[in-house]
């Protein structure tokens, strides 16, 4: 793998959603309104707003036959997101997540966990971790994710986690090596206040044992950036008419990462991250509406009413 300023390992998933009357009660069928096949996979869709927002990037995620010449293969390369070290299983097929939603906004989750076994019988990208600023561990295998961030962490990189729907494969002490091998953490309000009562400690508490930062994000209250050492940093929502929230929460990350890569404040990092994500929301699939940076800053700029002329 090439150098990058961000190595990403996690899934790389096809999306189906679907727009459904109501939900299927047992032994019964219920219509689908309407369905979409898209890109997705945590792993995949920060590395994909990463790279559009100007990051050199690469993605290592467990990929199945099906998905070679698929379209999502073809677009990470029109890209130029390095996949060679992408992990090939030869007999089952590419993880998938299907997504129902009624028209009351509920939703039901089903994710095909498929060629991502080969994590378990593969070893950690060790040359393409050497390669990399910084290594983001999205949702996936934790035995995995736990030695490549023992091993990017030992090397002095930036260590990101995020373990997101995939929080209740952790064990206490999973998340323990885990986060005491990270300098960031990722989780929505749930996922912190669960990672909080299953270790027993205050997020005061985890920021002395383990990463410099906790970011919580909170859906359409906005985000919160905790510091090791310093006060809480509260990030305003960007107010836009949301039709879909999957892929949120990615969105931010990736361009919270840009940001804090090119050594922007930290309230700058959360402000880009919070205008990104408004874009995704505003239309169906994780990947669909993915601004420009310069749209990006525009937004921002006119949110907070803030010149973002000199940012890097």
């Amino acid at each position: 793998m090439k150098n990058v300023d961000l190595l990403v390992l996690g899934h790389t998933a096809f999306d189906y959603i679907m727009q459904v009357e109501e939900f299927s009660k047992l032994n019964t069928s219920a219509l689908v309104n309407k369905m979409d096949t898209l890109h997705g996979g945590a792993a995949g869709n920060v590395a994909v707003v990463a790279s559009k927002l100007g990051l050199d990037v690469g993605l290592i995620s467990c990929i199945g036959k099906d998905f070679k010449d698929s379209d999502y293969e073809k677009y990470l390369n029109e890209l130029n997101i390095d996949i060679s070290d992408m992990i090939l299983s030869e007999d089952t097929n590419t993880p998938t997540a299907f997504v129902l939603t009624n028209p009351q906004d509920e939703q039901m989750f089903y994710f095909y966990w498929g060629a991502a076994k080969m994590y378990s019988q593969s070893d950690i990208p060790k040359a393409a971790i050497d390669n990399a600023r910084a290594v983001h561990l999205a949702t996936g295998d934790p035995t995995f994710n736990i030695k490549a961030g023992k091993y990017a962490y030992s090397q002095k990189k930036l260590v990101s986690f995020d373990p997101g729907q995939d929080l209740h494969l952790y064990s206490t002490n999973d998340l323990k090596e885990l986060i005491s091998n990270c300098n960031i953490l990722f989780g929505n309000e749930h996922e912190i206040e669960h990672i909080s009562d299953l270790l027993e400690k205050s997020i005061d508490e985890i920021l002395e044992d383990g990463p410099e930062l906790i970011i919580k994000t909170l859906g359409s209250k906005g985000s919160t950036i905790f510091v090791k050492g310093d006060e809480p940093i509260d990030i305003e929502v960007v107010p836009t008419k949301a039709v879909d929230p999957t892929g949120a929460g990615d969105s931010y990350r990736a361009a919270f990462l840009r940001m804090f890569l090119r050594d922007n404040t930290l309230e700058t990092c959360g402000r880009f991250g919070s205008t990104v994500s408004s874009y995704i929301v505003e239309a169906q699939g994780t990947q669909t509406n993915i601004p420009s940076i310069d749209q990006a800053l525009e937004r921002m700029d006119n949110n907070w009413s803030e010149s973002t002329e000199n940012l890097n």
